[in-house]
């Protein structure tokens, strides 16, 4: 069964640094962009960053500067790197992956997959 790891959130002060990591595990043929969304308490999720298979990466612009997304092709694995945290970046942070994946007969089938979402509080 395909799914979506997030991990690494945490409590950090403000102007801190922390390392996100979502990986994916499961039958997976291929996997194509990834993205990084967040979802404050009242607030209705948005996109954070992504980032393609080849490589080109998009950014929301409260963000640009001070995170960066990256993947490991070899680890299905995706990061997201975010310095300088400001309290109101505290959110749950949810990781997709658009994946091509087997079905019953070993068909190719696009899909997109969540992750449950880590937590991230940043506090004095």
């Amino acid at each position: 069964q395909v799914q979506l790891v997030e991990s690494g959130g945490g409590l950090v002060q403000p102007g801190g640094p922390l390392r996100l990591s979502c990986a994916a595990s499961g039958s997976i043929f291929e996997i194509n962009g990834m993205a990084w969304y967040r979802q404050a308490p009242g607030k209705e999720r948005e996109l954070v960053a992504r980032i393609t298979s080849g490589g080109p990466t998009y950014y929301a612009d409260s963000v640009k500067g001070r995170f960066t997304i990256s993947r490991d092709g070899a680890k299905n694995t995706a990061y997201l790197q975010m310095n300088s945290l400001k309290p109101e970046e505290t959110a749950v942070y949810y990781c997709n992956a658009d994946m091509v994946v087997p079905d019953v007969r070993g068909a190719r089938v696009y899909s997109r997959y969540w992750g449950k979402g880590t937590l991230v509080t940043v506090s004095s």
